[in-house]
């Protein structure tokens, strides 16, 4: 191996150290604990070096938000892999992506909450965001029905359940009616 190649392989885990670091201070204690400082010193590197890989929080965060979008989409690709029907789909697909929002509370601000300087919805939306996206529009496509389009139903599906997360974690719903709310959801909006 080269000593670039090294040195190289030696940067991309000092990356994924600091997002990962970030991360889990985001989990425990909230986004607002997460500083350059905090996350210099839990990782024993200086704060140039975290600068020399992100330009601050900003850019931090949406690494955490690619991150993010990846499991996402994987979770959701594993939960309708495993179901037969389209009702059986979209319930397990609205299911995972619920699960993920709860479990992964900080990963979920970081995508859909906090700015981290990423691209939505247009040309240069990075791929994992994409890829979250064709995660369910595979799933919701078969369901969207006759003369709507698919990505306009997978956006108002999606909006639905990003407002059931939100809410439910806010305090606003109360969590014991989730179940519930996810067969009305099913049921109703894609009316199966």
């Amino acid at each position: 191996m080269s000593v670039q190649e090294r040195k190289e392989r030696e940067r991309a885990a000092r990356e994924r150290l600091i997002v990962a670091t970030a991360r889990e201070l985001a989990e425990q204690q909230g986004w607002d604990a997460v500083t350059t400082r905090r996350l210099a010193e839990r990782i024993e590197y200086s704060q140039p070096v975290l600068y020399s890989h992100f330009r601050g929080k900003r850019e931090i965060i949406g690494a955490v938000a690619l991150q993010g979008a990846s499991e996402m989409a994987v979770a959701m690709r594993a939960a309708t892999a495993a179901a037969d029907g389209p009702r059986a789909r979209v319930t397990a697909l609205a299911r995972a992506y619920l699960a993920f929002a709860e479990r992964h509370p900080a990963v979920y601000d970081a995508l859909f909450q906090l700015d981290g300087g990423l691209a939505y919805a247009q040309e240069d939306t990075p791929e994992p965001l994409k890829d979250a996206f064709a995660a369910l529009l595979e799933c919701l496509s078969e369901v969207a029905g006759d003369g709507v389009r698919p990505e306009l139903f997978t956006e108002t599906f999606w909006a639905s359940l990003h407002g059931l997360a939100t809410l439910t974690r806010a305090g606003r719903l109360p969590p014991e009616d989730t179940e519930r709310r996810t067969e009305l959801l099913v049921d109703r909006l894609a009316m199966l």
